[in-house]
């Protein structure tokens, strides 16, 4: 009989779960049903990034059916009105949903504790339409600032405050810490006419890390960014034109509350026992609610430590209690022992803005910059596992390439677009000099008998040679030279001389690495690795042959054009660094550089390739089934 698991949310928790009992269920009758209002999800911990219009609203929006597109998971766009626990079944206004399991995922809300006005006059941060709602208002206010003669009015809109110096407040305050001066520029306005304040009860910013993450944090927001910092102090009121702390009054059109979370307010209507402040649900060890059959995951759950504090709102939480629930539904489904859910906090990490970060992962306090690229990581680890190549590309292709605010000289540049058809012609005709190259070399003997040596110039015909005229003579002229002993440049010419006269001579370049004394690092290498024995020299030989050959097809073709290309530039740099490259191959290097930037997605087997090599990994990994054409293999990711 087909067990029905119906699933209410699509956050991390909810993706997780899905994931995890399609991967599990094998060949149980099983039907899995993942409800929610949207039909994407979004990564909660990029917000602030939108919100302060660093990435695209589309960086941080994944749409549901290309997470599932390869899974049984049946995705339904709805939003769940009434938990009819009882019964087993839940409803929206117009639809009924009946199970057997029920993993109720629905996430958090923030939490207003009852401070007058916050909920009308306040913007929140806690959903993708939040972070559009307020880059948009934050735009409008320095337009309006911009056209506003009464002073009073111009510095309230110039204001901008955040309530909550916890991990959602300080990621906001410091991407709003980089906006607002591009936009003072935009606008013509003064940015010390822009003020930043960020407000908490607590008497530290970032209160749940170390001291000194805390410390490191507050001086680089306060000193580098200019940002107000006041602690120990509590809103007590919010207005349209403000918000008063007891003490005093700040006049702003702005002001972001992240100070506080509570579980879904769709608890609210269910008969599940709640715990404290944040109504998050009582489990027990299993995250199992009083009903056998209905488990809580994510932030909707109390689950407990060791020392029965809640754990906090996190996605390290969401995910490994998703992942517990699941294995836990498929061991009863099979008349298994459940498992007690443990959650292992690794660490945590904080961006504030671009180019600060600060981390604290298994009990290390890491340096900014291994901060920075472990969020990035991080992010690049979810995102492989829940949509494989697709989401890693997507992803980096908007931190990296598409930001919008406060880019470096180089980013300027590099982020500049192309279309890839451009360089269709240029891929193809260096991949037919690399198989002509390739062919040549093959005619010539280079598969039965030694030529590498003379080739690379260390053999006893490399100075002379027959030509039409009779016996010559090579000599090497140094036209310019760059003497670094740890990086040599040349420029010289080699000229073929009968009786004397110069019959011919050819510009090359070459680049010497390590030439200290009489050490020469390149030279070296050949002699004793490449070159030690025949055997040997043969195979590095055969393997030369067949590289320019499989290069010139792959790039003709167009298949794997990144990998040909930076095989191509290897080779290049090869010949740079030994034999030195002829002036009418030059070419050649910079044009194996700029073939690797999606030359094989125009015109190309790259086009229908990369899209497969990724929904065949994506199929592989969520159903733990080697499938190489299914329904769906060829298609292509918008």
């Amino acid at each position: 009989m087909t067990k029905r698991i119906v699933i209410v949310g699509a956050g991390y928790a909810g993706i997780e779960a899905a994931l995890t009992l399609n991967k599990m269920k094998k060949k149980d009758d099983v039907e899995i049903t993942l409800i929610d209002r949207n039909n994407y999800h979004t990564l909660l911990t990029e917000l602030h990034e939108v919100a302060g219009n660093r990435v695209s609203e589309e960086a941080i929006r994944i749409p549901l059916n290309r997470i599932f597109g390869f899974t049984d998971v049946s995705v339904v766009c709805d939003e769940i009105s009434t938990f009819d626990l009882e019964n087993n079944r839940v409803l929206s206004a117009t639809r009924e949903y009946k199970y057997d399991y029920l993993i109720m995922g629905m996430g958090s809300t923030p939490n207003f504790f009852g401070i007058p006005g916050l909920k009308e006059n306040g913007f929140t941060l806690w959903s993708f339409e939040d972070a559009v709602r307020i880059r948009e208002h934050i735009k409008k206010c320095f337009i309006l600032a911009a056209q506003e003669k009464d002073d009073a009015k111009r510095k309230r809109l110039l204001t901008f405050a955040v309530g909550g110096a916890g991990f959602t407040g300080v990621e906001m305050i410091g991407e709003l810490a980089h906006w607002t001066k591009d936009l003072a520029k935009e606008h013509k306005i003064s940015h010390k006419e822009v003020r930043l304040l960020i407000v908490d009860m607590l008497p530290r910013v970032l209160n749940v890390l170390s001291e000194k993450n805390s410390r490191t944090s507050h001086q680089y927001m306060e000193k580098k960014l200019g940002i107000e910092i006041l602690l120990n102090t509590a809103i007590k009121e919010v207005t349209a034109d403000g918000f008063s702390t007891g003490n005093s009054f700040i006049p702003t059109s702005t002001l972001i509350w992240a100070a506080g979370i509570r579980s879904s307010e769709a608890v609210d209507g269910t008969t599940l026992e709640t715990v404290g402040r944040t109504k998050r649900l009582k489990v027990d060890e299993y995250c199992r609610t009083k009903y056998n059959n209905v488990y809580a995951v994510g932030d909707v759950v109390a689950c407990m430590d060791n020392e029965c504090k809640e754990y906090p709102a996190m996605v390290e939480n969401a995910i490994q209690t998703a992942h517990g629930v699941a294995k836990n539904i498929i061991h009863d489904i099979k008349g298994k022992e459940q498992e007690k859910i443990v959650v292992n906090m690794h660490g945590t990490m904080v961006c504030i803005g671009n180019f600060f970060a600060v981390s604290e992962i298994m009990g290390k306090i890491l340096p900014v910059w291994l901060s920075i690229i472990m969020k990035f990581l991080v992010n690049i680890h979810y995102l492989w596992e829940i949509t494989g190549f697709w989401g890693v590309a997507k992803y980096l292709y908007h931190e990296l390439l598409e930001r919008r605010q406060r880019k470096l000289f180089l980013e300027k540049h590099w982020s500049t677009r192309m279309q890839a058809w451009w360089l269709a012609p240029l891929r193809v005709f260096l991949g037919v000099i690399w198989l002509y190259e390739g062919i040549k070399k093959v005619s010539e003997g280079w598969f039965t008998s030694p030529k590498l040596a003379a080739f690379l110039g260390m053999g006893s015909d490399a100075t002379s040679s027959a030509s039409t005229s009779g016996a010559f003579v090579s000599r090497l002229d140094e036209l310019f030279k760059l003497d670094l002993g740890i990086f040599n440049f040349m420029i010289g010419q080699q000229s073929k001389l009968v009786e004397g006269n110069v019959i011919s001579a050819d510009t090359f370049a070459k680049v010497e690495i390590l030439h200290i004394g009489n050490f020469n690092l390149v030279p070296w290498f050949l002699e004793n690795i490449v070159l030690a024995s025949g055997a040997t020299a043969m195979f590095f030989q055969v393997l030369v042959v067949i590289l320019e050959v499989l290069i010139g097809l792959m790039l003709i073709g167009g298949a794997f054009s990144f990998i040909a290309s930076v095989i191509s530039l290897a080779l290049m740099t090869m010949f740079l660094t030994s034999t030195g490259i002829y002036e009418k191959t030059w070419w050649m290097l910079f044009a194996s550089i700029a073939t690797m930037g999606g030359s094989g997605r125009a015109f190309g087997l790259d086009y229908y390739l990369i899209p497969y090599l990724n929904n065949a990994w994506e199929y592989f990994w969520k159903n733990k089934k080697l499938k190489l054409f299914f329904k769906g293999s060829l298609q292509r990711p918008e």
